[in-house]
């Protein structure tokens, strides 16, 4: 089936010849008038996946939780900036409010929420989400706007929508896949000229076979880079939450989402949410070479049990109806769980911090 922007993409193709697959990525997301985030609605039941905030509110208050103890532990300083990036339907950011009022009521009074959202119309159910927090929350087009100051950061499943290069194996060393046009003028993948440098690669070029794909991100890189500064000039701790792998490998990760289920990658350009699994090697190794400490990495499961979950999942099941007990504990196994279907394992986590910090519950790095 032809979308409007696949009409697009090949029109671009014939004109200019084969697209690289970040060109393709960034595209299906961001084009200004057929972006997939540009021109519908993909969160909760009614669109095309469900993050972790919308299962329950669990998630964003064990988040909030780790925000305190992050406070706590960085001295309980004052003119606090609050920043999620990529914050959805601000359920998450509604979530830890909650938490941090009723848990430090001071570092409460004297936060400043900041939302970097570059979609209007996410900024309106942002501005319905928060109404509670109004007089708390700015909402910026950039990171870089975000007033100096003491910063805690919030990234839920922010990496995963960064696009990424891939390179396939071929007799002459790796080279650039690319999104071309085949015999019969619909999108097919293909091998471009551009190679890959052997010293990127995690394992020796021949041991590998041919087509097998390596994948890097350049972009995701400069936007840890981004997050490092910001900590090192200001102090304060981010948190990262992905699906991916915690040791950099070989694979292709690149995978779109179309009404909660697995569509391939070139069928429904703009229609259906494009992602790839992030590299958490890779971001630690760019953390570290900026020299800000690293806490990590964890299992999402173990990150949320780590914060209290199954107390506060106790407390919030509490005199409750039994289907709502059993609603309560559905919701904790999908997030925390591990299998099909559910986050627990899949998902990662890890924390970056200015100065060096020890965190809970990561465990101590000697």
């Amino acid at each position: 089936m032809s979308t409007p922007l696949s009409d697009k993409i090949k029109s671009l193709i014939r004109i200019n010849g084969p697209i690289s697959v970040t060109d393709y990525f960034a595209l299906c997301l961001a084009d200004p008038e057929h972006g997939y985030y540009r021109t519908r609605e993909p969160f909760g039941r009614h669109g095309d996946f469900i993050t972790a905030p919308e299962i329950s509110q669990l998630f964003g208050e064990m988040v909030g939780i780790f925000m305190v103890h992050a406070w706590q532990r960085h001295g309980q300083p004052t003119g606090v900036r609050l920043v999620e990036i990529g914050p959805g339907r601000g359920t998450m950011m509604a979530d830890m409010m909650r938490v941090i009022k009723r848990t430090a009521p001071s570092l409460f009074d004297d936060l400043h929420v900041h939302l970097v959202e570059t979609s209007e119309r996410l900024r309106g159910v942002q501005r319905i989400s928060l109404e509670a927090y109004s007089t708390k929350v700015s909402w910026h087009d950039s990171f870089d706007d975000v007033p100096e100051g003491f910063t805690l950061i919030a990234a839920n499943e922010l990496f995963d929508a960064i696009p990424i290069r891939q390179f396939v194996k071929t007799p002459t060393g790796f080279r650039e896949r690319v999104v071309a046009l085949d015999a019969n003028d619909e999108l097919a993948f293909g091998v471009g000229v551009a190679t890959l440098d052997p010293d990127l690669l995690p394992a020796p070029v021949n041991s590998i076979p041919d087509g097998i794909i390596f994948e890097i991100s350049p972009a995701r890189q400069a936007v840890m880079q981004t997050l490092c500064v910001r900590l090192k000039t200001f102090c304060g701790t981010a948190v990262i939450i992905d699906y991916g792998h915690m040791v950099t490998g070989f694979g292709d990760t690149l995978q779109a989402v179309r009404q909660h289920n697995f569509d391939p990658p070139l069928a429904h350009p703009g229609e259906s949410d494009l992602t790839s699994h992030v590299d958490f090697e890779d971001l630690a190794k760019v953390a570290m070479s900026m020299g800000v400490h690293l806490n990590g990495g964890l299992r999402q499961g173990e990150f949320l049990y780590g914060l209290g979950l199954s107390e506060r999942s106790a407390s919030l099941a509490k005199d409750k109806e039994p289907i709502d007990q059993r609603l309560i504990g559905a919701a904790v196994d999908r997030l925390a769980g591990e299998g099909a279907g559910k986050m627990g394992e899949l998902f990662k986590v890890i924390a970056i911090s200015s100065p060096a910090l020890d965190l809970m519950p990561f465990r101590a790095v000697s």
